[in-house]
């Protein structure tokens, strides 16, 4: 045999491989093609145009939110998040790097057929992209809604096929990077169950079965209702006082004259009177979030109504730090944080349009306003020198930032005031705002932060503005920040048991 004959089969290179699973993802669009479809012709063609442009997302994401409840707003607002990053990834990467063209349409029954066909490229689809994307994503923030929302995720990505707008591994590689997305947004934002549940000291605290001895006083204007209503199915003998805001500090002082456990439901500043409350009788506090925006709650890992009933019918409890500040005669408490300069001003914009436009919003135009003004910095006096300040901020715990997320606490009761200062000079949005990206813990001449168990200033600026869990008042002269280390004992389920 001649030694220049070579007998080596050849062996199916990528192309053979490719070639047969596109042959293969053909013969499956073909398939579905010829086959009928029991209940989909009405349903499915129209399904398809309304998810065009995010159209049925952003209305799903409404309704959800429309469910006034903090885990249904987050689901809202992380299905529409993930939704964006999944159509940006595929219109931008995805379409331009594989130009697959679409599907001929003979197969398909003209019945089925969209009246207005894509002019885009076939692989990936980014229809399925977008339903994977937002029902994971609200999956994440709420597994109850994500049972809703997947099975009209799963007939818009069906719908690409039926129609015969994308071959089936256009919709199922569309559908894998939407979920991917989804966990992608999670990685910079995690969600409340995926991050790290805060290290707490457990505490010896009732245990009410049915909520007998429990007494919540719930804020009506913080839309808290259906909240109230929803643990009485849990606890049925626990008592609600529902009251105006005004009336909050009443009827939390009466509460706690003849409770066993005092509850309270409502915002951040109604949390807030409810503690100084809870301390001042030596009571238990049982917390529902209610607000908009629920620090407190968050941070503590108490999400709704039935983490609530699960740790008071279980008896589980932990203690918390608490802030405080006094001037002159009078002392506050806050759970939170507490802060002088500009963000005081901030607040006080904030909740003057608030009841017009919506917190969000009124954040948003509070802050431009605020950065607007000519003003004055703040001058106060640390360890006898004189600085001119923006912003003291000081935090109830150590704040870390998660991802890009806001910043919040994993330890409650770490024993440390987290002080934050942006330093007087020209320029405050400048400085306030290299101050929010540079995080904890820096120093430079913009800003500066330390930790401590206790802060003492004098020479503040009289008629200085205070903020406090959401609150706002004035100060001047001496003012002394300090921990009350595990001052307060708040009902939380234990992590074993969450």
């Amino acid at each position: 045999m001649s030694p220049d004959v070579d007998l080596t089969l050849p062996r199916p290179g990528r192309h053979a491989l490719r070639d047969r699973l596109l042959r293969l993802d053909s013969r499956l669009f073909e398939f579905a093609a010829e086959r009928d479809w029991p209940f989909a012709e009405p349903v499915l063609p129209r399904l398809s145009r309304g998810a065009n442009h995010g159209v049925l997302w952003f209305a799903a994401a409404a309704a959800i939110a429309a469910g006034r409840t903090p885990r249904a707003r987050r689901a809202a607002v992380r299905g529409i998040a993930s939704l964006g990053l999944a159509s940006l990834t595929i219109n931008t990467v995805g379409k331009r790097s594989v130009r697959r063209p679409r599907p001929e349409l003979d197969p398909v029954p003209l019945v089925r057929q969209l009246k207005r066909q894509p002019i885009t490229t076939s692989f990936p689809s980014g229809h399925a992209a977008s339903a994977a994307a937002f029902a994971t994503g609200v999956a994440l923030e709420s597994p109850a809604w994500g049972l809703v929302v997947a099975p009209i995720a799963w007939s818009v990505a069906l719908s690409r096929v039926y129609t015969g707008v994308h071959f089936p591994s256009d919709v199922l590689v569309g559908a894998a990077l939407g979920a991917g997305a989804a966990f992608a947004v999670r990685g910079l934002v995690p969600t409340r169950d995926h991050a790290v549940p805060p290290g707490l000291p457990r505490t010896d605290v009732p245990a009410l079965p049915d909520g007998d001895g429990l007494i919540v006083v719930a804020n009506r204007a913080s839309g808290t209702a259906s909240r109230v209503h929803a643990l009485l199915d849990l606890l049925p003998r626990a008592e609600i006082v529902e009251c105006e805001p005004d009336d909050v500090r009443a009827e939390l002082r009466k509460a706690a004259a003849r409770a066993q456990v005092l509850g309270v439901c409502g915002g951040d500043g109604t949390v807030n009177a409810a503690a100084e409350v809870a301390l001042r009788h030596d009571l238990p506090l049982a917390v529902l979030p209610g607000g908009t925006l629920n620090h407190f709650a968050r941070d503590l890992g108490v999400q709704d109504e039935s983490d609530v009933g699960r740790a008071v019918r279980r008896g589980e409890a932990v203690r918390v730090d608490v802030g405080r500040f006094t001037c002159g005669g009078r002392r506050g408490v806050f759970l939170n944080t507490c802060s002088l300069g500009v963000h005081p001003e901030l607040v006080r914009e904030r909740d003057r349009w608030a009841h017009v436009v919506g917190t969000w919003p009124a954040g948003v135009l509070g802050a431009l306003r605020v950065l607007r003004r000519e003003r004055h910095p703040l001058h106060a006096e640390v360890s006898g020198r004189a600085h001119p300040l923006w912003l003291l901020f000081a935090g109830n715990g150590t704040y870390h930032r998660l991802g890009l997320a806001p910043a919040r606490r994993l330890d409650l009761a770490d024993g440390v005031l987290d002080v934050r200062v942006v330093h007087g000079g020209r320029g405050p949005a400048l400085r306030l705002l290299a101050a929010a990206a540079a995080g904890p813990l820096t120093r430079s001449p913009v800003h500066a932060a330390v930790r401590v168990a206790r802060l003492r200033l004098s020479g503040v600026t009289p008629g200085a503005l205070l903020a406090y869990d959401g609150e706002v008042t004035e100060v001047g002269g001496e003012l002394t920040l300090e921990k009350l280390p595990e001052a307060l004992t708040v009902y939380r389920p234990l992590a074993s048991s969450r």
